[in-house]
């Protein structure tokens, strides 16, 4: 199955997070890697995605879109982090 980098996720977990995801930086559960989430092996599913670490290939989050909300596992990390804000309102980087 082809794969995709992590930036197809700014629209579905941008509606979701307060800050930019592309720039969103975390650690992987299994092999502690740290890296910004554009950097995650993506697999684009029919009603979500499914993101998987660089180094170890485990998955870090799992985003499915249904009914117009997303719902976002990310029992994969150790933790996330935001980097750039963005405004609630117009979806735009503020920092």
């Amino acid at each position: 199955m082809d794969h995709l980098d992590g930036n197809v996720l700014a629209g579905p977990l941008g509606a979701v997070l307060a800050f930019e995801p592309t720039t969103a930086e975390g650690q992987c559960r299994g092999c502690g890697d740290v890296a910004v989430l554009a950097q995650a092996v993506v697999y684009g599913q029919p009603m979500g995605f499914v993101l998987r670490c660089r180094v170890c290939d485990d998955v870090l989050m799992v985003v499915v879109e249904r009914d117009g909300r997303a719902s976002v596992n990310v029992r994969g990390m150790r933790w996330v982090a935001g980097r750039d804000r963005l405004d609630p309102i117009s979806g735009i980087e503020g920092r």
